[in-house]
């Protein structure tokens, strides 16, 4: 039987369950980074069923596809648009009820959510980390 590969050590690392039937594993996931855009309806699906994020000491959230460029000392004030200024302030609102860390704006770990994790160190090899 062949070694196998570091992609093959990392999943079987993070395997919680495999369905027999269908051969789908559940992963354990390390790190999970979130933003704005995609993070209302997961907290309203949450909500929905009547749970709360599982591990939020290993999630990490930053605004970044509504973020400004400039002016960020203004704050959401400065988000001239209301649906990205609505996505933000549901970012806040939700972290601060999850008690998820979070790079707001006008923060120097602010960045693009793809980009913090490493900036940060908090991407680490053999790590499964999702986004959204």
């Amino acid at each position: 039987m062949a070694g196998k590969t570091l992609y093959d050590k990392i999943w079987d690392a993070h395997v919680v369950h495999t369905d027999a039937a269908s051969g789908e594993s559940l992963l354990y996931i390390d790190l999970h980074l979130i933003h704005e855009v995609t993070t209302p309806q997961a907290f309203a699906g949450l909500k929905a069923a009547g749970r709360t994020v599982r591990r939020p000491d290993l999630t990490l959230a930053t605004p970044d596809h509504n973020t400004p460029t400039e002016n960020q000392a203004a704050g959401l004030a400065g988000v001239k648009d209301p649906e990205a200024r609505n996505q933000l302030e549901t970012l806040m609102r939700n972290v601060a009820d999850a008690g998820i860390e979070i790079f707001p704006m006008g923060d120097i770990r602010n960045g693009i959510v793809h980009v913090i994790g490493p900036e940060q160190g908090r991407t680490q090899p053999g790590m499964t980390i999702v986004c959204g």
